[in-house]
């Protein structure tokens, strides 16, 4: 099956980084330490930053925290990291940005949430005082609606209207129409406002797969505005890395995406950039792409006897995540390169050790018809005698 076009949306400009228009899918993350501590923020920025994250988003929830992000944004400069900051606000936005003006100019963007940006009367003086914010300072909005915090009037006015109805639809259904309206309708006032269209980003998270894939695809049939991907709450290791990449690995088969966030749950005390590496991973694998050297390796089986091929996928995997940085620098393209450790006759040479570079002599299980065996490999010895060549030049440039 062939990768469907990308669906067509308006280019943002984030700090340089390109959202939508057909660019490359920006890959992004955020930050899970107290915003007020400049240094312990800052250094976690530019973690992200050196692992790929293109954009990174930062907790302003305080005065204390709006009060800290020109400071972030200082100390990263001395840092030599440049990566553009998104602020999310929640509930009282309109007021850290209007009493922290430093804070308003040092973003490259405000997320805001329709779902608590006020209640009742207030809702809309306070969205249009963050749009107007936006405006004045020339930055782009993301408009994330978030399942936890739906507008629970637009949800209750809509399940009414759905029970009245002669064929109803079920609360699932309402609820996907709810988080497409809320971003829709919030967009097209920001609009009204004067925000222009390529000023606006729109997400709407959910935590269950099925649900992320229909809102989405709804979202992008009814819009052309840059979309933010992510499954919210997706949880912790294995379960958090399957289901975000089950579920946006349809959405991005489809053509519907422009930037993606894989939310894990850290480890306690676990590295917050394993998300960066996994959304890397996802583009990477699906082709959209190319972020580092891609390592294919043999599973094992009982074809293979030694664990050499595993202890070389192993090192050579960590050798190319702490090498790339400098790597990019050095030698352009050679996140490109293609690197196979395979371990039995099937999949590979003829050998475990085939990338050891060095002769290729079968090293499998005989039998009585061993010699008929090696002689079929002859061939295969060959082309991989001349790739071990070129790739012993490879890796004494890169070393």
């Amino acid at each position: 099956m062939q990768l469907q076009q990308r669906h067509k949306t308006v280019a943002v400009n984030v700090g340089g980084v390109m959202v939508g228009g057909g660019q490359p899918i920006v890959v992004q993350s955020m930050t899970n330490t107290d915003t007020a501590d400049v240094e312990g923020t800052a250094r976690q920025v530019a973690a992200l930053a050196r692992a790929g994250s293109e954009l990174v988003r930062i907790t302003v929830d305080r005065d204390e925290a709006a009060a800290a992000v020109p400071k972030i944004k200082e100390r990263l400069a001395q840092l030599g990291v440049s990566v553009p900051l998104v602020g999310d606000f929640h509930y009282i936005g309109h007021k850290l940005l209007t009493d922290h003006p430093g804070c308003a100019e040092a973003l490259d963007k405000y997320r805001i949430n329709p779902g608590n940006v006020g209640f009742k009367d207030k809702r809309d003086p306070q969205f249009t005082q963050i749009v107007e914010m936006a405006i004045k300072h020339g930055k782009p909005v993301r408009i994330g609606v978030n399942w936890g915090s739906l507008d629970q009037e637009l949800l209750t006015r809509l399940m009414d209207r759905n029970s009245k109805s002669a064929t109803p639809f079920g609360a699932r259904e309402v609820m996907h129409e709810a988080m497409v309206q809320s971003a829709l309708h919030s967009a097209e006032r920001a609009e009204e406002l004067g925000l222009a269209k390529n000023r606006i980003i729109l997400s709407a998270k959910v935590s269950a797969v099925q649900d992320l894939i229909a809102v989405y695809a709804e979202l992008a049939r009814r819009s052309d505005f840059a979309l933010h991907l992510g499954l919210t709450e997706a949880g912790m290791g294995t379960k958090g890395v399957v289901a975000s990449s089950a579920a946006m690995g349809v959405l991005l088969q489809q053509g519907i995406g422009d930037t993606i966030r894989i939310s894990l749950t850290p480890e306690p005390g676990g590295d917050r950039t394993r998300e960066v590496q996994v959304a890397q991973e996802l583009l990477q694998t699906m082709g959209l792409r190319t972020f580092v050297p891609l390592v294919a390796a043999c599973p094992g089986c009982g074809r293979t006897t030694s664990t050499t091929f595993q202890e070389l996928a192993s090192d050579i995997q960590s050798f190319i995540r702490e090498s790339m940085p400098a790597w990019k620098t050095q030698y352009p393209g050679v996140e490109s390169l293609n690197v196979a450790v395979m371990g039995c006759i099937v999949n590979g040479p003829g050998r475990e050790q085939a990338c050891r570079h060095r002769h290729f002599a079968a090293r499998h299980r005989r039998n009585a018809d061993g010699a008929r065996v090696h002689r079929r490999q002859e061939g295969r010895h060959l082309a991989w005698a001349d790739a071990d060549r070129r790739l012993q030049a490879v890796g004494h440039r890169l070393h």
